[in-house]
């Protein structure tokens, strides 16, 4: 009798809904919270060998014409330290070029002829001869070296919060832009790569604050 009691409640009750997964592809609503939080930046030291300097006061320039960060030189009252390391590389290519064209000709012909006769025991000889040749050669070259100095720029930065937890990171190279050097348009890539991260972030944030309202 208790047996016939417990499928009837188990029939009752039936099977649970599945829990809906997911979706995928869509970025989760805990995605970079950190680096949400962030709003002051320190750039800390990149080197001290001149190039490492350089990027570093790119990185700087960059961050402030965001205005998304503030910079600050107060590294206790940073959100989060930005810190990273860089190289840049000098080298020299070498283009070469040659194209050449030539022509050439040569003509010739010769005819001879030679007529005798004898009349009343005495003898005439004539004779003529034509001959001719002709010849023509054209030539067209053109070729070129070039030398051409190549800079090359590759950068690595981590941001780094309160924590000493790492809440972003991105590598860049970069051989220059058309109004740029190399140093000057890495350091603005590492910056887009940092407020197209951000975005991100923010969008995801921006869909789990909102309600998920089942369909009537």
């Amino acid at each position: 009798m208790l047996s016939v009691i417990l499928a009837c409640l188990l029939l009752q009750a039936g099977p649970r809904p599945a829990t809906p997964a997911a979706p995928q592809g869509q970025p989760s609503s805990q995605a970079a919270p950190d680096l949400l939080k962030i709003k002051r930046i320190y750039v800390d030291s990149f080197g001290d060998d001149p190039i490492s300097r350089e990027m570093q006061s790119m990185i700087v320039s960059a961050l402030v014409a965001s205005k998304r960060f503030v910079v600050t030189e107060n590294r206790d009252r940073a959100d989060a330290v930005l810190k990273g390391v860089a190289l840049e590389k000098t080298s020299q290519e070498v283009h070469a070029f040659g194209e050449g064209t030539a022509v050439g000709g040569a003509h010739g012909a010769q005819h001879g002829e030679v007529n005798g006769s004898v009349v009343n025991g005495t003898g005439s000889v004539s004779g003529t001869s034509n001959g001719g040749f002709s010849a023509s050669h054209a030539a067209i070259s053109d070729s070129s070296v070039n030398t051409e100095t190549v800079d090359r720029a590759r950068v690595a930065v981590r941001l780094v919060n309160a924590d000493g937890d790492v809440v972003w990171t991105t590598t860049q190279e970069s051989k220059g832009a058309k109004y740029k050097g190399a140093s000057a348009d890495v350091a603005d890539m590492c910056v887009r790569q940092l407020l197209h991260d951000l975005a991100k972030a923010e969008a995801a944030a921006s869909t789990a604050a909102v309600p998920n309202v089942p369909p009537r």
